[in-house]
């Protein structure tokens, strides 16, 4: 090998390296071995073409751009939810995780049927929330740039930033065709994860956990599954409960996911017993998350029925409960069949490599306590077995113009008006609305306590 292909070689990213590591650890003259020596030959020969005849030359940063463009289009090709980690993303990464970034509080998918970046859920009191970025949306551009060309992790940290400054959104709302532009102040973002459905008249910082005084029926809406929303739906639940509640309803819709742990850790709340979730790696292998009788909420079930909503974008960890709901009998699952993310993904940091890089890799898949599966592949078909089907006879479907005005309605009804707020009259006036899903899982509950 030539000089030149040799720094070539030096300055692949780790991924590479592992590569040849691999290829060196397989058995001598083994298949396996062979393969991956030409594969790691043929990335090396195309990077030196590229170097030796490309239209002009390129920098260094600019080879090593080349080469990790190259291996997160191998990763994204693989699934939606893998990708590489170069030194900059590792160090956002490390923020996220502590909490102390900038963003606007957005958590998004790539829609599948346009391959846009699509909002799953804009996290409630956050400046997306409250400037209108609506679960659904498609992001077309950012500042200006359109966003089909730019790749998924460089297009999450163009809408993160410092707080204080300012990024544009440029979206199509579901059930709408006109694009909008809305302009957004970044802030560190702080989730809270468990919602009522409206707040108290007199203290707007709490909610009221009773929905409906007549039959004492509670509601719970889940933003998210963060490390504390066990501990604060406990709470909740205390408050419920010194109501008298006897019912109550589980709100999981737009909910994109989160913890498995914390996933896990609600779900035992109201199960005493069985599986919850198991997941399962390439080998096989299995670990089973089981109910714990300890510390079981609202029972007997028979006395306290439960129903549970989700809709077409309740993901991850919010599926997991559905399940587990579902499967063991719980709760009665009222809505849309969900988004069918069943995936795990493991931030794997590559060794000696200092600043440290990594890769977040799909690693194993979540199945539910029946053993059906969760995961909607990309060739998977409406008939095929993924995600969380509503229970017979509580399939509740929206038309786009119904989920827009649902989202408007719910985002109304959450933000937090000002002293004055009474004696402002709103730009514009909303339509009346019923939320269709809501009043069948309150009627179900209504219904099975008339009949206890």
């Amino acid at each position: 090998m030539s000089r030149w292909n040799l720094a070539w070689l030096l300055t692949l990213p780790s991924v590479v390296v592992v590569g040849l590591t691999i290829a060196f650890c397989a058995p001598r003259g083994s298949k396996s071995r062979d393969q991956d020596y030409q594969n790691v030959q043929l990335m090396v020969e195309v990077l030196a073409e590229v170097d030796q005849n490309y239209v002009r030359e390129l920098t260094v940063e600019q080879k090593k751009k080349l080469v990790e463009d190259m291996i997160n289009g191998g990763l994204e090709r693989l699934d939606p939810y893998s990708a590489y980690y170069n030194e900059s993303d590792f160090r956002e990464l490390e923020k996220t995780t502590d909490g102390k970034f900038g963003g606007i509080g957005i958590q998004v998918n790539v829609d599948r049927a346009t391959g846009y970046l699509q909002v799953t859920s804009p996290m409630f009191g956050t400046p997306a929330y409250d400037a209108g970025i609506l679960a659904g949306d498609l992001v077309l551009k950012v500042d200006g740039k359109a966003t089909d060309s730019m790749r998924y992790d460089d297009l999450i940290r163009s809408i993160q930033g410092d707080p204080g400054t300012q990024v544009t959104l440029t979206v199509v709302h579901e059930g709408t065709k006109e694009p909008v532009d809305i302009t957004v102040t970044r802030a560190v973002i702080e989730i809270q994860s468990v919602l009522g459905d409206r707040r108290m008249p007199d203290n707007p910082a709490e909610w009221d956990w009773v929905i409906d005084k007549e039959y004492k029926i509670g509601y719970l809406r889940l933003a998210t599954f963060s490390e504390h929303t066990a501990a604060d739906l406990k709470k909740a639940f205390e408050k419920m409960t010194a109501a008298g509640v006897r019912g109550f309803v589980l709100d999981l819709r737009d909910n994109p996911g989160g913890l498995l742990t914390s996933a896990v850790e609600v779900s035992d709340l109201f199960i005493d017993k069985g599986k919850i979730v198991s997941i399962r790696n390439r080998k096989g292998s299995e670990k089973v998350y089981e109910a714990k009788s300890a510390g079981t909420m609202m029972l007997p079930p028979s006395a306290h029925p439960m129903a549970v909503l989700i809709n077409k974008n309740s993901a991850s960890a919010s599926e997991i409960v559905a399940a587990a709901l579902q499967d063991s009998g719980r709760a009665i699952i009222v809505g849309e069949r969900s988004f069918g993310k069943g995936s795990v993904q493991n931030v794997i940091r590559l060794p000696e490599r200092n600043p440290p890089v990594a890769l977040k890799l799909t690693t194993a898949s979540y199945w539910r306590p029946t053993g059906a599966n969760i995961h909607r592949h990309a060739d998977a078909k409406d008939t095929d077995e993924w995600g969380v089907k509503p229970d017979a006879g509580f399939a509740v479907s929206l038309t786009d113009a119904e989920r827009l005005q649902y989202l408007r309605w719910r985002r109304a009804r959450d933000i937090v008006q000002g002293k004055d707020a009474k004696a402002k009259k709103p730009e514009k006036e909303e339509p009346p609305f019923t939320d269709k899903m809501l009043e069948k899982a309150l009627e179900q509950i209504r219904t099975a306590q008339r009949q206890g």
